[in-house]
C-alpha cells in the first residue's frame, strides 16, 4: 500500500463515512473542508435500514442514534382530504435485522465528527479548505486545495475521493460538459416545530398530492408533555421554465412566504397552517439533482454521495447511499488495495444502479403512489380500494425498495459489506 494518503474533499456525510471506513481498515487519509468550522446544518432526514446497518458496523450503538433521532416507526401516505393511501411498518416492525433512523441531520453530522476526531485526531480534518481541482500521474494525485485566506497549495496522495457535494469541483473537472443542475419546479420549505407526532410516535406522513404536499416526521422522542421535535417539509409545484430564478439555493425565510399554499390542509387531526405558523424556523430551497454520468471515476479520482448522485429526497436515501459508497469503497480497497482498480470496481458495482435511482427518485420515488391517486381521483376518495387496490400499492412499493437497495429479505440475507476487523496490511 503507498504510504501516500487518501485525499478526502469534502467533510459532510459522504466524506466523514469514508474517512471513519478509512480508518477503521488502516488506510492513512486527510479530509478538506471548505467550511471555517464543523456546525450542525440542516433538519431532518432519514437513514434506511442499509445505511443503519454500515453505520453499526463502523462502531456506532443504537444508543449513538439515539442521541441525533429515532428509529422509524412507519411510513404513511395520505391522500388530499386526509385519508390513508398507504401505510407500512417500517425498519424492525418491518421485519428488518436493523433500524429505520429519522435523524437531526446537523446532530448526525456533528456526532459523525466528534467521532473521526477521537478516532484519528484532530489533524486528520483540514478545515477552510476547499478542493479545487486535481491532476494525476502513474504515482498518485495531487490535488489544488484552496485555503480561506486564498493561498493555495498542492497535496499528494495515492487516491482522491470527490466527496464536495452537488456543486463539486471535482465533477466538474471530471465531468465538464454536464448540464446544469436540474430543477423539476419543486419549491421545498424546511423546518422544525414542537409538535405531538402524528399517527404514532415515529411516523412518516406524506399528505397531498405531487402538486401540492406536506411530508411530517418526530425526529426526537416524545417527551413527558407529548410533544416531540417535528420535521417538517412543504412542496409546492411551480412553472420551471425560467429555471431557478434565485441566486441562493438554501436560504432562511418567513413562514408567511409560502404557508397560504396549504391553508385547505386542516383536518380534525391535524391543521398544516397552525403548524406552520408555530415553527422554529423555515428554509427555502429547490428540489435538485443532476443528471447522471456514465462513469463516477477518473483513474486515481472518483466521485461518491452528492457529488456523484445527487438525487431528489422524494426515497429519503441520499444519505444512506452516501454511507453506503464508503463502505463500498473500503471493500474494495481491501480487496485490491489502494489503487485505480478499487475504484474502478466501485464505479462497477454501483454507478448505474444507482444512477437508476436518481432518475427513479426525479419521477417521485415511492411518492409516486399520490401521482397514480391524483391521476385517478384528484387525490379525493372514498374507498382506496377502488381507486389504487393494495396489491398494486405493495407492488410499487416492493419495487421502490429493491430499486433502493432495502428490499427486507435481501438486505437481511446479504453478507456484511466489509469483512468484521478486516485491515490493510
Amino acid at each position: 500500500m503507498s504510504e501516500a494518503p487518501v485525499l478526502i474533499a469534502g467533510g459532510g456525510i459522504a466524506g466523514l463515512a469514508m474517512a471513519l471506513t478509512l480508518h477503521q481498515i488502516g488506510v492513512p487519509f486527510q479530509v478538506f473542508e471548505a467550511s471555517r468550522e464543523m456546525r450542525p446544518l440542516g433538519v431532518g432526514i432519514n437513514v434506511q435500514p442499509n445505511g443503519v446497518r454500515e453505520l453499526l458496523a463502523l462502531g456506532f450503538t443504537e444508543a449513538d442514534l439515539d442521541t441525533v433521532g429515532i428509529p422509524a416507526l412507519e411510513w404513511a401516505l395520505l391522500g388530499l382530504n386526509g385519508r390513508e393511501v398507504h401505510a407500512e411498518p417500517r425498519g424492525r416492525a418491518a421485519g428488518y435485522r436493523w433500524p429505520q433512523y429519522a435523524l437531526h441531520r446537523g446532530q448526525f453530522h456533528m456526532l459523525l465528527y466528534r467521532r473521526l476526531l477521537e478516532r484519528a485526531g484532530a489533524e486528520c480534518v483540514r478545515l477552510g479548505a476547499r478542493v479545487t481541482g486535481y491532476a494525476q500521474d502513474g504515482d498518485g494525485v495531487v490535488a489544488r486545495v484552496e485555503a480561506a485566506d486564498g493561498r493555495v497549495t498542492e497535496e499528494r496522495g495515492s487516491v482522491l475521493l470527490g466527496a464536495d457535494g452537488i456543486h463539486s469541483r471535482i465533477r466538474a473537472q471530471m465531468h465538464p460538459d454536464q448540464p446544469p443542475i436540474n430543477w423539476g419546479g419543486v419549491l421545498m420549505w424546511r423546518g422544525t416545530v414542537r409538535a405531538k407526532p402524528l399517527r404514532t410516535a415515529s411516523s412518516f406522513v406524506g399528505l397531498g398530492t405531487h402538486r401540492t404536499r406536506m411530508v411530517i416526521y418526530p425526529i426526537s422522542p416524545v417527551d413527558e408533555d407529548g410533544m416531540a421535535l417535528v420535521n417538517w417539509i412543504a412542496e409546492v409545484t411551480v412553472d420551471n421554465s425560467g429555471g431557478w430564478p434565485e441566486d441562493a439555493w438554501f436560504r432562511p425565510v418567513e413562514v408567511e412566504k409560502f404557508a397560504h399554499h396549504f391553508d385547505g390542509f386542516r383536518y380534525d387531526w391535524l391543521d398544516v397552517p397552525a403548524m406552520l405558523h408555530a415553527a422554529d424556523c423555515a428554509y427555502e430551497n429547490p428540489m435538485i439533482d443532476r443528471d447522471p454520468v456514465p462513469t463516477w471515476v477518473d483513474g486515481r479520482v472518483a466521485l461518491m454521495g452528492d457529488a456523484a448522485h445527487a438525487m431528489y429526497p422524494t426515497g429519503s436515501n441520499g444519505a444512506s447511499q452516501a454511507i453506503i459508497d464508503a463502505r463500498v469503497i473500503g471493500a474494495q480497497m481491501l480487496a485490491q488495495g489502494v489503487t485505480p482498480a478499487a475504484l474502478a470496481a466501485y464505479d462497477a458495482q454501483l454507478c448505474e444502479p444507482v444512477s437508476n435511482l436518481v432518475l427513479r427518485n426525479r419521477g417521485a420515488g415511492p411518492f409516486g403512489l399520490l401521482t397514480l391517486l391524483d391521476e385517478r381521483c384528484g387525490g379525493v376518495f372514498d374507498d382506496i380500494e377502488t381507486v389504487l387496490p393494495e396489491v398494486e400499492r405493495r407492488a410499487y412499493m416492493a419495487s421502490y425498495k429493491s430499486a433502493a437497495g432495502f428490499a427486507i429479505e435481501a438486505l437481511n440475507a446479504s453478507p456484511p459489506t466489509l469483512p468484521p476487523g478486516a485491515t490493510i496490511a
